[in-house]
């Protein structure tokens, strides 16, 4: 892959080049912001690295101008300025991450990583082609359990086709995106190289034409003709393209409503709660400790109330969980309007006797999978854990709830699951934690992992990329779209099975 840094700082430069070769990107360099505009919107890159503060053109401009010119490729921060005003002026600007100097390698490679795979067609962290094997953590490369030994350029070609395997790459697209503007090779480089990578292939079990050529239009992984779908194969197809009777709609409203009237009361003891800190509050009686309790009430309670599909009360719950941040300092003149804030919310609740209908979103699934699709969802929040598998259940999938993390292990152990939605923050454990340690463990290093949360801001989504997610999603989110993103997982795995 190729990324352009535009850096004024000779020592970073030469540090930062380091660094991404040794990850075997290519890496063009600019020394201005106007010679970074030049570059980048002359030659196709796939991750910019842009320092905020540079000469003729700063970072913040070249940004804008990028993302105004349609430049949809990724864009980390990196710079010195380490206030808030600085990172909301990158990320207003388009930035997608953002990175304080000094910095610590195995991060900066991290986010990289997981800016690249966001953008990517397969965003996984472990490629897959058959008995094809690629950790684009460690950088290892094996073929039926043994390790391949691989140039930087022969590993870039090889993650380039496996991130897309159903993609013919010309000489072109390869040049373009494995060599640096300053390397000028010729097209019979591109020949040598899969040469090479060809034999090396062969010598330890591979077809030989497991990189095959398309004439006239560039080279693709085939798949091994003597091979046939397998079990698990053919069993995802038919999950993937069965359905379910439209009844069930009728049957989901029901519970919707039984799990509202169970669960209204206890959503009020919540707004009283949250009340009663605001009293405290005004009367300069709140602890941090009670603060950041209330901060943690009010965020479950957003994601309780867009799972019952009520928007307007989710969203002022929304503003009260912002309003007790524990890193924003309270002010005195929002005490009259968190007031008026929880006599909304508390009106919302108590009006809404019944859900009266499905939103239309949720009443006509185009696509359905069967019940043996097992998902299984970790979550602290007891209505969502209630409410969320109902609805899931009405698409198709088997779902297995986890409200006590301590139990994760043994609970995956025998469920098996085939999908995991993991929240970002729960008691006594954290799920991007709980991310690492999948995907260093050799069993459970291929589980998709979902991240569902109310968490929106773009550091928590970078954690979880760089931990290893699949895909995050935020709370509230629809049973179609949540359901529509679970079989996009599945689809990209039986892809690259096939």
């Amino acid at each position: 892959m190729r990324i352009l840094v535009v850096e004024d700082d000779d020592i970073l430069r030469a540090v930062l080049t380091r660094q991404l070769s040794e990850q075997h990107y290519a890496i063009d360099l600019a020394r201005d912001g106007l010679q970074g505009w030049e570059y980048a919107t002359t030659y196709e890159y796939d991750l910019l690295i842009l320092d905020l503060v540079l000469p003729r053109l700063d970072g913040i401009t070249l940004c804008q101008k990028l993302r105004q010119a349609g430049y949809t490729l990724p864009i980390l921060m990196l710079t010195s300025q380490d206030t808030s005003n600085a990172k909301t002026m990158g990320f207003d600007a388009g930035a997608d991450d953002y990175v304080v100097k000094p910095f610590d390698e195995a991060e900066l490679i991290a986010r990289i990583r997981a800016l690249l795979r966001r953008s990517s067609m397969n965003p996984q962290p472990i490629l897959t082609w058959y008995d094809l094997w690629l950790n684009t953590t460690t950088q290892e490369v094996s073929y039926g359990g043994e390790l391949l030994d691989l140039t930087a350029k022969e590993y870039a070609m090889l993650e380039m086709m496996m991130r897309d395997s159903q993609h013919v790459f010309s000489k072109e697209e390869m040049l373009s995106s494995l060599w640096s503007s300053a390397e000028f090779p010729v097209e019979s480089t591109i020949r040598s190289h899969l040469r090479r990578l060809r034999h090396k292939l062969v010598s330890i079990g591979a077809p030989a034409d497991l990189i095959a050529t398309s004439h006239g239009r560039g080279y693709f992984l085939k798949p091994p003709t003597s091979e046939t779908p397998s079990l698990a194969t053919d069993q995802l197809q038919d999950l993937l393209e069965s359905s379910l009777p439209q009844q069930q709609q009728t049957q989901y409203l029901e519970f919707l409503n039984q799990t509202w009237q169970s669960h209204r009361s206890q959503i009020l003891e919540r707004v009283q709660k949250i009340r009663s800190a605001i009293q405290q509050m005004q009367t300069n009686s709140l602890t941090s400790e009670m603060r950041a309790d209330t901060y943690h009430l009010a965020h479950t309670l957003s994601g309780t109330l867009g799972t019952f599909g009520l928007p307007e009360a989710m969203q002022i719950a929304c503003k009260l969980e912002q309003e007790f941040h524990p890193d924003i300092a309270p002010e005195p003149y929002v005490d009259r309007q968190l007031q008026l804030l929880i006599d909304e919310l508390q009106e919302h609740i108590e009006t809404t006797t019944a859900v009266l209908a499905i939103p239309t979103s949720l009443r006509s699934p185009a696509e359905i999978s069967r019940p043996n699709v097992r998902v299984m969802l970790v979550d602290d929040d007891p209505s969502l854990l209630q409410i969320l598998p109902k609805q899931l259940q009405t698409h198709g999938f088997q779902v297995t709830t986890l409200d006590d993390p301590q139990q994760f292990w043994t609970a995956l152990e025998g469920i098996h699951p085939d999908v995991l939605i993991l929240d970002v923050q729960m008691p006594q454990i954290n799920g991007i934690k709980i991310c690492r340690k999948l995907r260093s463990n050799d069993n459970w290093q291929k589980l998709p992992i979902m991240f569902l949360s109310m968490f929106a801001d773009a550091q928590t989504q970078h954690q979880a990329f760089a931990a290893g997610a699949d895909d995050y999603l935020c709370k509230p989110i629809t049973a179609e779209n949540l359901s529509d993103r679970i079989r996009q997982r599945l689809q990209r795995i039986r892809s690259l099975t096939k």
